[in-house]
Parts: C-alpha cells; sequence; structure tokens
C-alpha cells in the first residue's frame, strides 16, 4: 500500500483522482449569494 495502490489515498494523490478515500471539495455558497437568491424579485 502507498504511492501505486489505486485505493488508496496516497495512491490517489499521485495518480490525481478522486473517490471516496480523496473526495472533491465542494466549494460552499457564500453569504451574499445566498441572501440574492432568497430575494428574487418575483414578476407580478
Amino acid at each position: 500500500m502507498g504511492k501505486g495502490d489505486k485505493k488508496t489515498k496516497r495512491g490517489k494523490i499521485n495518480r490525481g483522482t478522486f473517490g471516496a478515500r480523496r473526495p472533491k471539495i465542494k466549494k460552499k455558497p457564500s453569504r451574499e449569494h445566498q441572501i440574492n437568491i432568497d430575494k428574487k424579485v418575483q414578476p407580478k
């Protein structure tokens, strides 16, 4: 188990891939963006 192992975190980092051991970090929406979504103007 090490850099050559596909299933370990170190192997995923070495290959540059993602999976269960190394999930992609999702960007959280900013506060300004969340506020703007809630205050959408509704057409009359």
